[in-house]
């Protein structure tokens, strides 16, 4: 989503880095592209002209100007800046210390409010919490039974009466149900509505004073723009809600609205949404959020995510096999799938420091069905071909084509990038880390590096 303005950000910020002393007249000119940049992201105009006031404010400061590397501290500014934009350090849940946590979810139609509810109800069971889910929105044609599928498929338990009984009575008995049945979270959907639908607006209160949540969540669509904007501030008024859900953060939409809903409705963005699976959802950290769009990576999601799939035990026994060159085809394809259910490849690329710079890393087609592919080959091949790939000869590539499906040409591709791997794995598992040609030539396939021209004498 923030493709568009990290270019834009990081072109102008490695031009500030490049200027060995900054002038006000630098200071302006970087000042206007930031402007301008936030503006094509569709970044609320008011937010956009106080966060460039205090941006220059600070950067014409004396700890800058009479810094040995300005154009650092500019870099280091614009980071705080906008982190503090999206909402500092990032707001926690208000957990009940007692009985259910009782969270309310409200927001327009077609925001992905019931799919949210799901995939909060996944998040808190990955906490070891027992979880239910009160499907209170009747009017949404297949509304509660897209809740009871996806709240199974979240290992939550679903309260539904239907579509005929009053939405504030299913709450109020659902949370009577989570309350004997000893349940740790109860999410509560209501009916999506357009701001404008005084009756539903109404609705929504009297089940917010009914249930008396510990937290109202506002679900909104990231790819509205600043449309969204104007919408937490309609439901301010009535649903007075805690923080925000962010849905479609991985939509080719500019990033206005995850941008500008903090500063002006003053209430987080607590959840992002960045995929259509139930696992593609968790807190959103501005901090690091920042950090991405400015090309600094964000190792600390990165971390988190890796140590939710790998198991520490066979992460010792793969280390030992790769520094002992005993690396095979299936340990690949267990690594494959684990990566994999770390989300899109293209988000963990983004999550890696440098990688903006490094451009043929960063506009690598990451095709997900070319991975679906390097699965059927691995297995069309015997057990005997995955240990050694060193004798698949020309027939063997043919039947292994043929088994799954594929060329001959996607079996010596993957042959030879599995030949890379296995030398780049053996280099970090010694100590010595991949150089970025090393990386940058795996991640674009086979391609070869361009040759150094030869000077003729």
């Amino acid at each position: 989503m923030f493709d568009q303005l990290s270019e834009r950000l990081q072109s102008t910020l490695s031009e500030v880095r490049s200027r060995g002393k900054l002038s006000e007249s630098d200071v302006d000119s970087a000042m206007r592209e930031i402007r301008l940049a936030l503006l094509e992201a569709d970044v609320n105009f008011k937010v956009v002209k106080a966060f460039t006031k205090t941006l220059k404010e600070r950067c014409l400061g004396e700890d800058v100007m009479s810094s040995l590397d300005p154009g650092q501290q500019v870099v280091k500014i614009v980071n705080e800046e906008l982190a503090s934009l999206m909402g500092g350090t990032g707001s926690e849940l208000a957990m009940a210390t007692s009985g259910p946590t009782v969270i309310l979810m409200a927001g327009l139609q077609g925001s992905g409010k019931t799919t949210a509810c799901a995939k909060l109800a996944q998040f808190f069971k990955k906490e070891g919490k027992d979880v239910a889910l009160a499907a209170c929105d009747v009017y949404r044609p297949a509304a509660v039974e897209q809740l009871v599928t996806m709240g199974g498929r979240a290992g939550a338990h679903v309260y539904e009466r239907g579509t005929d009984a009053d939405p504030v009575d299913i709450a109020s008995w659902a949370l009577a149900e989570a309350q004997s049945e000893r349940r740790d979270v109860l999410i509560i959907d209501t009916a999506g509505r357009l701001h404008i639908d005084q009756d539903l607006m109404a609705e929504l209160a009297k089940i917010r004073k009914q249930t008396r949540p510990h937290d109202v969540l506002l679900v909104v669509d990231a790819m509205t723009g600043q449309d969204a904007v104007g919408v937490a501030e309609s439901f301010a008024e009535v649903a007075e809600f805690d923080g925000v859900v962010m849905t479609k953060l991985d939509g080719d939409a500019r990033g206005g609205a995850a941008l500008s809903v903090k500063a002006v409705t003053g209430k987080p963005i607590l959840f992002a949404s960045t995929g259509e699976k139930i696992e593609d959802f968790d807190k959103f950290h501005p901090d690091r959020m920042a950090q991405r769009i400015l090309g600094m990576g964000d190792v600390l999601s990165l971390i988190e995510k890796a140590e939710q799939q790998v198991d520490e035990k066979e992460a010792e026994e793969l280390q030992e096999k790769m520094r002992k060159d005993q690396f095979t085809l299936d340990d690949m394809l267990t690594q494959m799938k684990q990566v994999r259910k770390m989300g899109p490849l293209s988000g963990i690329i983004g999550m890696l420091p440098g990688m903006g710079a490094m451009k043929q890393l960063k506009n690598a087609d990451v095709d997900e069905k070319e991975l679906d592919r390097v699965e059927a080959i691995i297995l069309s091949m015997t057990p005997r071909e995955r240990a050694n790939p060193g004798i698949i000869n020309g027939s063997r590539r043919k039947r292994i084509a043929n088994g799954s499906g594929t060329k001959v040409q996607n079996v010596n591709n993957l042959v030879k990038q599995f030949d890379q791997m296995r030398v780049l794995m053996k280099s970090m598992a010694n100590g010595r880390m991949p150089t970025p040609q090393q990386m940058a030539q795996l991640a674009g396939g086979n391609q070869r590096a361009p040759r150094p021209k030869m000077r003729r004498r």
